[in-house]
């Protein structure tokens, strides 16, 4: 029996705009549009991509006492500094396990009076789940059901939003602002995932249809799907959860580093006291056994995921994990974890494709320059 697949609350529309749907992570999304994958990721580094990204996990965390303790309890989930957040801004956290994997990647905002939680669809359910039963003696955790949330990406988002929602033209990057739209309230972050400037918008599931016939209105905004969203982020080598990072890859290992700051590390005010501390605290004083790196193929033959890397001498050295074509570079892309001792960029291996032993080397990330507006 086939899955039963969750509808966007814009299904419809993605349908009259001619989005070619398919099943991910429980939802049917958009994998691309008329114009296809290659237009829609050129014109989003070019303009302004709109993206439906409804399916990702909406979580409010309404604190039981005072914020900061909230803030000290969340910080229990993740090696990531909470408290150090500044009302109005927005950081990028993980979920650890015990062993120092990674349950998920996230995005949390301190909103004032409570924290707003953005996580992965696939992981959402667990996820709430999770802050539920650490959480539950500081927090009331409340899944957000009734708003939709849209992506606008590009070097010309601003300009689109701001004919909308004048007062975003003041946000830097990592900001959130909660401002007004034909009477509702949009919940807006200056962030993104493909390396561009650009805004995430959480709208009241009653005005999503509007507002997104109205970004699309503007002549900088195209509709762009599932697929150029994954060239996008590979080219500014973000990690898709699942893929790139999951259980048995550390924050060190993924290469995720400058996303656990000085207060959690060794001689920092609040050091350790999170799952898996062992295995991240040893990993960033000694390094890890292995670690991410960006590889380009030679030819045009692009390196899936799954396609084993090994050593020009033969020696099994891991995996690529995400692969592809990159239009902005005009060449094969992937990343992959190697043994450290063949990460240096420039360091000659081969990847098995078909049978066959071609030619990739390790390179610096990201493949093509972030944007983000400081």
């Amino acid at each position: 029996m086939a899955e039963e697949l969750f509808r966007l609350g814009l299904h419809d529309l993605h349908v009259s705009l001619g989005g070619k749907m398919v099943p991910f992570a429980g939802y049917e999304m958009p994998v691309q549009y008329p114009a296809g994958v290659m237009k829609e990721h050129l014109h989003t580094r070019a303009a302004a991509g709109l993206f439906d990204v409804s399916h990702m996990g909406q979580v409010i965390l309404r604190p039981k006492g005072s914020y900061e303790a909230l803030a000290l309890a969340f910080e229990e989930l993740m090696p990531v500094d909470v408290l150090g957040v500044a009302e109005g801004r927005q950081r990028y956290g993980l979920f650890t396990n015990e062993t120092g994997g990674i349950l998920d990647d996230l995005m949390f905002a301190n909103r004032g009076d409570h924290i707003f939680v953005v996580v992965n669809a696939a992981c959402k359910t667990a996820d709430i789940a999770h802050m539920q039963k650490y959480l539950a003696e500081d927090a009331e955790v409340i899944p957000v059901t009734d708003r939709g949330l849209l992506a606008l990406q590009g070097p010309q988002a601003e300009a689109a939003l701001a004919r909308l929602a004048p007062e975003v033209a003041a946000m830097r990057f990592m900001d959130v602002a909660i401002l007004p739209w034909q009477g509702a309230d949009l919940w807006i972050s200056r962030s993104g995932y493909t390396g561009e400037d650009g805004f995430e918008i959480s709208i009241p599931a009653a005005h999503l249809h509007a507002f997104a016939e109205a970004l699309l209105a503007q002549p900088e905004v195209m509709p762009i799907g599932l697929g150029a969203r994954d060239s996008l982020r590979l080219e500014a080598g973000l990690c898709l959860y699942g893929h790139d990072i999951d259980t048995t890859t550390s924050p060190v290992e993924a290469g995720l580093t400058w996303a656990i700051q000085k207060a959690r590390r060794a001689g920092g005010s609040r050091a350790g006291g999170f799952p898996g501390e062992t295995r991240i605290l040893q990993e960033l004083a000694e390094g890890p056994e292995r670690k991410r790196v960006g590889l380009r193929p030679e030819g045009r033959a692009p390196m899936r995921e799954h396609t084993d890397l090994f050593t020009p001498d033969a020696t099994p050295l891991g995996q690529v994990t995400s692969g592809g074509f990159g239009p902005s570079v005009n060449a094969p892309i992937a990343m992959g974890y190697v043994a450290t001792a063949f990460t240096s960029p420039g360091t000659a291996l081969e990847g098995e494709v078909r049978g066959k032993r071609l030619p990739v080397t390790v390179t610096d990330l990201p493949f093509h320059p972030t944007t983000y507006k400081r």
